[in-house]
């Protein structure tokens, strides 16, 4: 579904992404981790088509997706970025409207379709009572949730969120994550760029964690998530254990002053 083959990519004369090689899967619910700096928002944004790469190619759906160009691709994944700021005075259903512009006809009005597209979409992330107020004048975090449901209504088989829930309380966090499952279930292919390893291992099926712009490791998180990796990749002390309900790796952080991890290299 998503291939990326040594991509290099990065700002100015500074190489961000550094030769990362990578597939993904259909259907797979895959997050991205990593310390800050490590290159996770670069990669996503190349994903995406946003910041083209200086070396390789990332196709989707075996597409070359700079061949194929910005409306084709934004058919295929939708995206969400870790803030959304507009500075017009938008209505939050004319914002989550805008996730149906790739399909817009000719004259560029939206049909039925469109509207059902985007009025079920505010319905899954239990923004409707948001519908006519302006952008502006709700808060970040429900400015946030319109943003996702403006890639919802993309209605595409890729979702790429970029730590998309940050901004939200624990209860939206869990909510908009038990919607992302019940798409993956139903065959969408999601990677999510995460802080929160605990709601990473919770959720996601698969991990990959950069660090200074390469893979420091990729596998299935109940293989990945242990003492040792994580300790390793974030150069701090972490046990993990159990969640005691679902039975999923949970991380917790050791205090300096009762321990110390000698921070080497995952290869």
């Amino acid at each position: 579904m998503i291939e990326v083959e040594r991509l290099r990519c990065g700002y100015g004369s500074r190489d961000v992404i550094k030769g990362i090689s990578l597939k993904v899967g259909t259907g797979e619910m895959t997050g991205i981790l990593g310390p800050n700096g490590s290159g996770k928002t670069t990669l996503m944004l190349a994903m995406a088509g946003v910041i083209p790469p200086r070396e390789g190619t990332v196709r989707v759906c075996g597409e070359d997706i700079l061949v194929k160009g910005a409306r084709w691709t934004a058919r295929q994944a939708a995206s969400v970025p870790q803030r959304s700021e507009t500075s017009f005075p938008f209505k939050c259903l004319s914002l989550v409207l805008m996730g149906r512009y790739p399909y817009l006809n000719g004259w560029g009005t939206y049909s039925e379709e469109d509207m059902n597209a985007a009025l079920e979409a505010m319905e899954s992330t239990e923004t409707m009572h948001l519908a006519h107020r302006k952008v502006r004048e709700v808060s970040g975090g429900e400015a946030q949730m319109i943003t996702i449901a403006r890639a919802f209504a993309q209605q595409t088989g890729i979702l790429l969120l970029d730590e998309a829930t940050s901004s939200l309380d624990a209860a939206h966090k869990m909510r908009i994550f038990d919607v992302l499952r019940e798409k993956n279930l139903r065959g969408a292919t999601i990677l999510c760029i995460m802080h929160d390893l605990n709601l990473a291992a919770l959720y996601c099926t698969r991990l990959i964690f950069l660090k200074n712009g390469e893979i420091a490791l990729d596998g299935k998180t109940e293989e990945v998530f242990t003492d040792e990796y994580l300790s390793q990749i974030y150069e701090t002390e972490i046990r993990v254990a159990g969640h005691p309900v679902t039975g999923a790796p949970q991380a917790h952080f050791v205090p300096r002053a009762h321990g110390h991890v000698d921070p080497g290299s995952v290869g």
